[in-house]
């Protein structure tokens, strides 16, 4: 794929009124979801489940791409079809996690750094052969004390861009997820000022190793505090703060920011993405969604493991799409909760 290519991707994938799905949930993860509404998780129960979203009529009104797990790569429909066949079918790009993990960074006791370089080229180049045409990698930074360390941050950063440059070798679009994490008692300004510092040394690394920025796509926390802090933001106020620190960090050149959610509850999550997007029609790039929980958690109830619960669960999913698809032009309200599409 030529860096003409790869823009191109990078920008369907921010297109206006549309977001990306994360569905990229490891086993461990799916498994705690399936026991929350008392399902099975077996390799047939989680395809079924994934080809329930991917199949929704309309949803590619409002999603532009969905980033996939190995498994779910690999795996068929009910009907013989492909999963990925199944997204490109429709103009839905598939991508693909590719990091294994964040695992205890030596040297910083409670800090990690997320692995999965060694051998990356190879598997890289077997995602494209097997559809895939973007790629993610988070790592995870942690305030705590006088955490993060320059070394965890710098750390995440050289791997997010060796990742990246790799992704981009073998024509795929790299999301690039440095992910200050909600937990803990900080302030919005001790996460506004982490999340600035840990966004410098990313675009530093990233034109270190070459890495066309306009050719990729940022999927950043948005500026909140701890889930423990004692003192609750506004919408107003997370979407002013989250705005600024992208102004200071992010160049214009990148296509789009797909935020993810965080932890966040399905309509916090919206509610800020449009209030950043009702701020300003200017912004140098797009402003949209990479939301998995805060996508899934409502046709997740819905399905509650039944087949026969498959159109209320598609039509809870739509509904969550077409909500944030909304908030993609800031125009959102609240009262679009409560009236099912």
């Amino acid at each position: 794929m030529t860096t003409e290519q790869l823009i191109a991707t990078a920008n369907a994938m921010v297109a206006p009124g549309k977001g990306i799905l994360a569905a990229d949930e490891s086993t461990g993860t799916i498994q705690k979801r399936f026991d929350s509404i008392g399902a099975a998780s077996t390799a047939d129960s989680r395809r079924d489940y994934r080809e329930l979203l991917f199949t929704t009529p309309g949803a590619s009104d409002f999603i532009s791409g969905v980033i996939l797990y190995d498994e779910t790569i690999r795996q068929s429909a009910a009907n013989g079809t492909t999963l990925v066949e199944v997204l490109t079918s429709q103009g839905i790009i598939p991508g693909i996690k590719v990091d294994t993990g964040a695992k205890p960074l030596a040297g910083s006791p409670g800090e990690t750094v997320t692995e999965g370089l060694d051998g990356l080229r190879d598997r890289l180049n077997e995602y494209y052969d097997l559809g895939a045409r973007f790629t993610k990698w988070r790592a995870v930074i942690r305030i705590d004390g006088h955490a993060p360390s320059r070394h965890c941050i710098h750390a995440n950063a050289e791997a997010l861009a060796r990742y990246a440059g790799l992704s981009q070798e073998a024509g795929l679009v790299p999301i690039v997820e440095p992910e200050v994490l909600m937990d803990g008692n900080h302030s919005l300004d001790r996460c506004a000022r982490v999340t600035e510092a840990v966004q410098h040394v990313v675009f530093r690394a990233l034109r270190t190793h070459k890495v066309a920025l306009d050719g990729i796509v940022l999927k950043p926390n948005m500026i909140i505090p701890g889930t423990d802090h004692d003192t609750p933001a506004s919408v107003e106020e997370v979407a002013a703060a989250t705005v600024r620190v992208l102004t200071r960090t992010v160049p214009a050149v990148v296509p789009g920011i797909a935020f993810l959610s965080g932890g966040q509850s399905d309509d916090e999550a919206t509610a800020h993405l449009n209030a950043m997007n009702a701020l300003s029609d200017n912004h140098p790039w797009q402003l949209t969604f990479s939301y998995g929980r805060a996508l899934q958690a409502s046709p997740l109830k819905a399905w509650g493991g039944s087949a026969a619960n498959g159109d209320a669960a598609r039509q809870a999913f739509h509904h969550r799409a077409e909500l944030n698809g909304a908030a993609r032009y800031g125009r959102y309200d609240a009262a679009m909760e409560k009236s099912v599409a």
